[in-house]
């Protein structure tokens, strides 16, 4: 029965309600709140979309291992559940939601609790120009995760990352059918992408592509 753990756990998922509730109503008003705020108000220009990402109760720990690995990229602020909050009375001062920024990309991530969990329908889609920004957001993304394919991978926390280089998508839209099918057949067969492979895979005519 896929939502018995929702019954079961009702009294938490009321809580997770309310504090996204409290999280967009000040979002709209941009007034938050909190004993930790290390960024002002009049610093952080509203973004019309921003990517909502729902932790356990890991999402302070993720947003600041997240500004750790890019660069322009900050906590702007953190909100706290009370202490009476039910599964938080023993952790008084625990993040309920975390506001960060990657890259000048603003996020929310809430602590939520066990009710849902990410999957690889979605993921953060990460353009890197050169094989050493490759390798190492590759490194550090994947660090107790796990790699998966095609530029893909988990990071320690569950969340998706895609690490692809801009070239990628120009060798796959070579007007010659041959070379990007050659390149598309190397890149299914990588994990991290590498792309002095793809650019031989390109240029390396098969006896078949030319009969």
């Amino acid at each position: 029965e896929p939502f018995r753990h929702l019954r079961e756990n009702s009294h938490f998922v009321f809580e997770a309600h309310a504090a996204i509730v409290a999280l967009l109503a000040r979002l709209v008003k941009r007034e938050y709140f909190g004993p930790v705020s290390v960024a002002s108000n009049e610093e952080c220009a509203m973004q019309k979309i921003s990517p909502f990402l729902w932790f356990n109760d890991q999402a302070e720990e993720a947003a600041e291992y997240y500004v750790s690995i890019f660069t322009n990229s900050r906590i702007v602020n953190v909100s706290r559940f009370p202490s009476t909050t039910p599964g938080y009375a023993g952790r008084p001062g625990h993040a309920m939601s975390v506001t960060f920024e990657l890259d000048g990309l603003e996020v929310q991530a809430l602590n939520g609790g066990p009710s849902f969990s990410f999957t690889e329908a979605i993921s953060l889609f990460v353009h890197a120009e050169t094989q050493p920004e490759i390798d190492d957001l590759w490194a550090k993304l994947s660090a107790g995760g796990r790699e998966s394919q095609c530029g893909w991978l988990q990071d320690k926390f569950g969340l998706s990352w895609q690490i692809t280089p801009s070239v990628l998508e120009q060798l796959l839209s070579d007007p010659d059918p041959a070379r990007a099918g050659r390149v598309m057949q190397a890149m299914l067969a990588m994990s991290k992408i590498d792309i002095a492979l793809l650019r031989a895979a390109a240029d390396t005519e098969k006896p078949s592509d030319s009969e």
